[in-house]
């Protein structure tokens, strides 16, 4: 789950190099065989070429030809240095591709083995682990976590007179309890314990997590739960967590290039990606360290991802118990509270009924997506905070390519907009969440406006869509101007305001 100060961070220029760029077609090797089915409709290579040469925006505007772009166009101006996709085709991993480079100006390739972090992915993986003890008995989902919980305690208050946090409500994000994401730890700095995470105490960079509304009440993100959460599983087992859930969760699933260690042992840093800024530059140390495991640590694949979701999906339709028995992976894809089941984010009916979840850690972006009806879908890591756009423009090229059901850009239709409008809307907006300030650039050139987001170097154009409203066509984001006060709406996210200098 992106948020907000993941999409901003410090401005900077620095581009990709040539070398970077360059390696983009010839990059990794396939680390999955092609089914003999998928081979014969079409090769390989061809069925690689069409996507990554199909990049397109997630709004098209009525009457204009949509455009198109290359993979390596758009790693270049989003200056992400490397991309790794695994795609799912007729239920099985088809294929599985690294481009472009470890390390901004390296000339070590990124390939399907790749180690990223998944970030906020790590939550329904993660979730996984619950819902085995679950099935052993060990654990209950409407049971008060505080009767499992003997290092650290739920602190009671008012909102929890009547409602208990459970693990239900914790792995649905509807527990009523605080702190959305987490930043992590910079190589050097001292890393707290998951009872000083949980209690805000220093060297926590995070405010304490608490209950501050009913439990069960409403949906909010809260990756706080998830690490009461952590913390409930390696309490109840005595096991140390990463241990834990490569027994419970990545060794039954085949997630053989996974781990929950945080931080990432030095053995294995020759494996992984090097995080970047949106200006292109390496974040000091490599990349941060997660103690929230549960809610951000997992480093893995695309490919692993994958596998995860076949595993899951093939628990739900009974073919394969391994994961979870049938009704219970059936209930980890069943609504809780708004769009989230049991751990992963839910969309879609019958046919384009599909599960999943995105992830932003300092550095990286990642997104898994999987149509169990159709037996398509994809997961796509890239280490750059300006991953995300490009991660939904990837997925459309997929999707195009593979027949994803009821998926594509959306599409909207432009309202004309006299030039002393659009040129009065113009300006620097100065935009603040979560008590952060991020300055958002708007200008009017050429008949038309653009946004600029740090780190983003992509302006976006701006879309007329109603008297006050524009649509961002990269990110669809709805952009609502209104004298000197802006209000971006994300679908699915916050809203963010700001006024113009």
């Amino acid at each position: 789950m992106l948020t907000i100060r993941d999409s901003w961070s410090t401005i900077g220029r620095m581009s990709l190099s040539n070398r970077c760029v360059g390696l983009l077609v010839g990059a990794a090797a396939v680390g999955i065989p092609l089914s003999r089915s998928s081979a014969q409709a079409a090769p390989d290579s061809v069925r690689i070429a069409r996507v990554v040469a199909g990049l397109r925006s997630s709004v098209q505007v009525a009457g204009r030809r949509p455009r198109i772009w290359s993979l390596a166009e758009r790693m270049s101006q989003y200056r992400a240095p490397g991309v790794s996709i695994a795609v799912i085709s007729g239920g099985r991993v088809t294929w599985a591709r690294g481009f472009g480079v470890k390390e901004a100006g390296g000339a070590d390739a990124v390939t399907s083995e790749t180690l990223f972090q998944a970030a906020s992915i790590s939550k329904p993986v993660a979730a996984t682990g619950t819902l085995r003890l679950v099935a052993q008995g060990r654990l209950a989902l409407d049971t008060n976590v505080n009767r499992y919980l003997t290092s650290w305690q739920v602190p009671e208050n008012r909102f929890t007179a009547s409602e208990k946090v459970t693990l239900r409500r914790l792995v649905s994000h509807s527990a009523g309890l605080t702190v959305h994401g987490f930043p992590g730890y910079a190589q050097g700095m001292p890393v707290p314990s998951v009872v000083q995470v949980l209690n805000g105490e220093k060297p926590a960079n995070t405010a304490a997590v608490r209950v501050d509304t009913t439990p069960g009440a409403i949906w909010r993100y809260a990756g706080g739960g998830t690490t009461v959460q952590q913390l409930l599983l390696t309490d109840v087992t005595g096991e140390p967590f990463p241990e834990l859930i490569r027994r419970l969760v990545l060794a039954p699933a085949g997630m053989t290039r996974s781990t929950y260690e945080q931080p990432l042992p030095e053995a294995r840093w020759p494996e992984a990606a090097r995080a970047h800024r949106g200006t292109g530059m390496v974040i000091p140390g490599r990349w941060h360290t997660y103690p929230e495991m549960a809610a951000a640590g997992l480093w893995t694949t695309p490919t692993d991802l994958a596998r995860w979701a076949l595993a899951i999906a093939a628990a739900r339709a009974g073919t394969d118990s391994t994961l979870l028995p049938p009704a219970l992976a059936a209930e980890m894809l069943t609504p809780q509270k708004g769009s989230f089941g049991l751990g992963p984010s839910l969309s879609g009916a019958d046919r384009a009924f599909r599960f999943g979840h995105g992830g932003a850690n300092e550095g990286f972006r990642s997104n898994l997506l999987y149509f169990p009806e159709a037996g398509v879908g994809a997961a796509v890591m890239v280490n750059s905070d300006n991953g995300d756009a490009l991660i939904q423009e990837i997925f459309y090229a997929i999707a195009a390519e593979f027949g994803w059901p009821d998926y594509g850009p959306r599409q909207i239709s432009a309202v004309p907009r006299d030039s002393a409008a659009l040129a009065a809307a113009a300006g620097v907006y100065d935009m603040e969440f979560n008590r952060q300030r991020f300055p958002l650039t708007v200008r009017f050139e050429q008949g038309a406006l653009s946004a600029s987001l740090p780190p983003s170097p992509v302006a976006e154009e701006l879309v007329p869509v109603d008297s006050i409203a524009y649509v961002s066509l990269s990110r669809g984001w709805r952009y609502e101007i209104r004298g000197d006060s802006l209000t971006v709406v994300i679908e699915d996210g916050p809203r963010i305001s700001g006024k113009k200098r």
